[in-house]
């Protein structure tokens, strides 16, 4: 595989606690306990985390400076929404933190809709938004590669613009990456030709496996400018020591998620394409492919808490190395209570995920005679 595996969680940015069953102890939203969460993943080998986006949330890009500044090596996937931001005022903002945490800033671009009235936005139809969005992803990544940038589109203009500071180019990276999801045919037209990443939510394998191969035909028929396209799966995992114990679990905790159906996750309101994907699942069985469980979005789970990867850390690793095995390079992990298992499964899952160290030109010839 010409991409390293990536591993990274999800902190849920909420001003209060009890998302997906998390505790709601304490202030989930202040500094104290993020930075809690954002040096536990350094201490147990994660590379960072997406921090998630909605109106009526902590603001995420500010949520990540403040924790970029607490940390060494964390690294922010960053949630934003074009609606929210122009594109030059973003690629500057996103460029000074990038520079000021020695390039660890990552973007997840989101484009479904939110309260519009709330913000002031006006998305208007699905067409609209992801136009919107693919002019938005090229204006900012030309602004953080050129200078003197000139666009004009139905959606934005500029004229002779340079950010500032300029993104230090480290090593193959140029800019931060931007990551991106949908499922509709719009959403998949936009990823083909302006992400970098493409996140799948947890479908089964020959579900990702289309997927992907549909996208890079896409990259192909509309003639993307831009690296190859990386793909990215944002699950649920359930890892505890013995599979007895996972389903265990796995299912109390979906009969608690039956006993108070009064709660209905985001995602699950006018549901996207890629979320109805999801919910549509459990008609093809409660466990598809070897341990995906499709039980949660029958009571309330919506997003990457629609379905669950369950099992021990062996059962969970072979399950992700068959979605890495179709192309998958970049993991977004989670479950609750989430300080816990970030400590669980950074110690228990990812040493079995790690891809094996590349052979000294020697030892390759070594291992040849041998073999």
């Amino acid at each position: 595989m010409s991409n390293p595996s990536e591993f990274l969680w999800y902190i849920p940015n909420q001003v209060e606690g009890g998302h997906r069953g998390d505790s709601s102890d304490g202030d989930p939203s202040s500094l104290e306990t993020l930075t809690r969460h954002a040096t536990a993943l350094e201490e147990h080998g994660w590379t960072g985390a997406l921090i998630g986006t909605s109106w009526g949330r902590p603001d995420t890009f500010t949520v990540a400076t403040a924790l970029a500044a607490r940390t060494k090596t964390f690294e922010p996937l960053i949630a934003i929404r074009p609606g929210y931001w122009r594109p030059a005022n973003f690629a500057a903002a996103a460029a000074t933190l990038d520079e000021l945490t020695g390039g660890r800033v990552r973007i997840n671009i989101v484009s479904g809709q939110d309260n519009l009235a709330a913000y002031g936005d006006s998305e208007g139809d699905q067409a609209h938004r992801y136009g919107r969005t693919r002019d938005f992803m090229r204006l900012v990544r030309r602004l953080w590669t050129e200078t003197n940038v000139t666009f004009e589109s139905e959606h934005f203009r500029v004229a002779g613009s340079t950010v500032a500071p300029r993104i230090t180019p480290r090593g193959p990276r140029l800019h931060p990456r931007l990551y991106f999801g949908g499922a509709s045919e719009a959403a998949e037209r936009v990823a083909a030709t302006e992400a970098d990443v493409q996140l799948f939510w947890g479908e089964p394998l020959d579900g990702v496996a289309d997927r992907i191969a549909r996208l890079k035909r896409l990259s192909r028929d509309l003639d993307r400018d831009l690296p190859p396209l990386e793909f990215g799966l944002r699950i649920t995992t359930l890892v505890r020591d013995t599979s007895e114990e996972a389903w265990a679990d796995a299912e109390a905790k979906v009969d608690a998620m039956a006993a108070k159906q009064n709660h209905v996750d985001e995602h699950r309101r006018a549901p996207a394409v890629g979320q109805q994907r999801l919910l549509d699942l459990h008609a093809r069985g409660e466990v598809l492919d070897d341990n995906l469980y499709t039980a949660p979005g029958r009571y309330g789970g919506g997003g990457a808490g629609t379905t669950w990867l369950v099992g021990s850390a062996a059962e969970v690793a072979s399950s992700l190395r068959k979605y890495r095995d179709l192309g998958i390079t970049q993991f977004v992990l989670s479950d609750t209570p989430y300080l816990p298992e970030i400590r669980r499964q950074g110690d228990q899952l990812l040493p079995l995920l790690r891809d094996p160290p590349a052979l000294a030109p020697d030892r390759v010839l070594q291992a040849d005679r041998v073999g």
